[in-house]
């Protein structure tokens, strides 16, 4: 460097450096197995990619080589050879009929909205919670309360659900969880003719309503009681259902209950006039 930046001669670049002049005229040699033994890491470093120098090292003396730690640690750091940073693992994303931001729910059963929650009881074992609520009516249409719910599940609470009513949502929105974007809950919107509405990947702000659902049945159940069993847990929480459908008022309808003002709705659907392919224009 002093020779190269200064244009010292080597004598006088040695002389300032305290080095001796044959140590800065030496060149150095490889070993010879050395190519052998670089050809050998990359190889373990193509077979085993989450590998460090550490476990290459102890295959190398399994194999017979001669070579100490500090060798292998300087060859693998030459060659370049480095465990690769962790990827995040690919996310399944269900298939949307309809942009999320697009869909607004204007009547009754026209989207159906699913989320889970979670809460556990005295013992400490897990609760989780399926909700389905109405996006324009915010009727809670089912809270299932279980230890564990899968989309077979998911799907026998959305069939019980059309059964009672008499009728299938045109669309559900839901997150990309696991059991949302399974292949029984597709078979279902196909089959019962439902459109799937997927929210984008960390965006639940895309399904306020249920979120907002479950901020309430939070606040007002979930953080005050304190379940002993799963059985207790699944009477009280259909007993505050109940009471958020029939007696809970709602600021967004006016004050009314959820299920006050779903039954004024159908009322005003069905009084509504239907008009005819022959009316003149």
């Amino acid at each position: 460097m002093l020779q190269d930046r200064l244009g010292l001669s080597e004598r006088r670049a040695c002389q300032i450096a305290s080095q001796h002049r044959s140590t800065q005229r030496h060149q150095p040699q490889k070993a010879p197995e050395d190519e052998a033994l670089r050809g050998r890491l990359r190889e373990l470093s193509r077979e085993r990619p989450r590998w460090g120098y550490r476990r290459a090292h102890a295959v190398l003396l399994a194999e017979g080589w001669s070579i100490n730690r500090k060798r292998t640690q300087r060859l693998w750091r030459e060659e370049g050879l480095r465990v690769p940073a962790r990827r995040r693992k690919r996310q399944r994303l269900g298939v949307s009929t309809i942009p999320a931001a697009r869909l607004s729910a204007e009547r009754p059963d026209h989207v159906w909205a699913l989320d889970y929650q979670f809460d556990q009881t005295a013992d400490g074992k897990i609760l989780k919670l399926l909700h389905v609520v109405d996006e324009h009516t915010r009727e809670a249409l089912a809270v299932r309360c279980e230890r564990t719910i899968n989309a077979d599940e998911t799907v026998t609470t959305l069939e019980r659900i059309v059964s009672q009513r008499g009728r299938a949502p045109e669309h559900i929105r839901c997150d990309n969880g696991p059991e949302l974007t399974a292949n029984a809950i597709r078979d279902w919107c196909r089959f019962s003719g439902a459109g799937s509405v997927y929210i984008e990947p960390g965006s639940p702000w895309q399904n306020a309503y249920v979120e907002s659902f479950g901020s309430r049945i939070r606040d007002e159940l979930l953080s005050q009681e304190l379940f002993h069993t799963l059985t207790e847990a699944r009477v009280l929480i259909e007993d505050w259902r109940e009471d958020y459908n029939h007696r809970r008022p709602h600021s967004a309808l006016g004050m009314n209950a959820p299920a006050h003002y779903a039954a004024t709705r159908h009322a005003e659907q069905k009084n509504q006039p239907q008009l005819s392919s022959g009316v003149d224009q």
